[in-house]
């Protein structure tokens, strides 16, 4: 279905032993112009299906994965991050480093995976967050909200504390596409304990269009 991975497309251990340098290197570069920092603490990696593909390869490598049943198991839980067009799919991470700031944290964030947006149109972003205002769009933003996947969301069973990684998306509409096309686009966090908005840069705004575009 669409541009979903068939167990055709992945390839066996042995083979990608020997591409496996080649495309480490070519997805860290993809991941570099997906990902995008919102303040401090929050990022988010726009998942395509290269990037998915790489995921299920690593995996079967690390798990030396070789029936084709162990592998259906890994496309079905990774699949549904690939985006079809009018969607955009991301990993929101949490980035914390040591015990003290996961206790300050973590359960202050819970429902943060329903608590990110894009403003599309309107004002810019200013610098790397807060409420500063670059070039206008025209008239107000539109906003579109994230919402979590849905296997993920079922796995959040303790209420009190948040993970530190979340599976999210966006839906648009064609004329929101649109919007997203022309620019300007912000990518704003408005949970009530982490409030931060970024502007995206043209060059990730161009590549992410290529997810919602046919």
């Amino acid at each position: 279905m669409g541009r979903q991975l068939a167990l055709d497309d992945i390839i066996d251990l042995r083979a990608y032993e020997r591409v496996r340098e080649d495309v480490r290197r070519q997805t860290i570069e993809l991941k570099r112009r997906r990902r995008v920092a919102v303040g401090p603490i929050v990022t988010l990696l726009f998942e395509n299906r290269d990037t998915i593909w790489f995921q299920v390869q690593e995996m079967a490598r690390a798990e030396r994965m070789t029936t084709d049943a162990a592998i259906t198991g890994e496309l079905d839980a990774y699949n549904p991050l690939i985006p079809e067009p009018g969607q955009l799919s991301a990993t929101l991470f949490v980035e914390l480093t040591g015990e003290e700031a996961l206790r300050h944290w973590l359960p202050r964030l819970v429902g943060i995976e329903r608590s990110v947006e894009l403003r599309l149109g309107g004002a810019a972003v200013e610098g790397d967050g807060g409420a500063g205002v670059g070039r206008a769009g025209t008239g107000p933003p539109i906003v579109v909200r994230s919402v979590p996947e849905a296997a993920h969301e079922q796995a959040l069973t303790r209420q009190e504390v948040t993970a530190a990684v979340h599976y999210i998306r966006f839906e648009l509409d064609p004329a929101q596409v649109d919007r997203f096309s022309s620019g300007p686009v912000v990518l704003a966090v408005t949970h009530p304990e982490y409030q931060q908005a970024v502007t995206l840069d043209d060059p990730v705004r161009t590549e992410l269009l290529a997810d919602l575009q046919p």
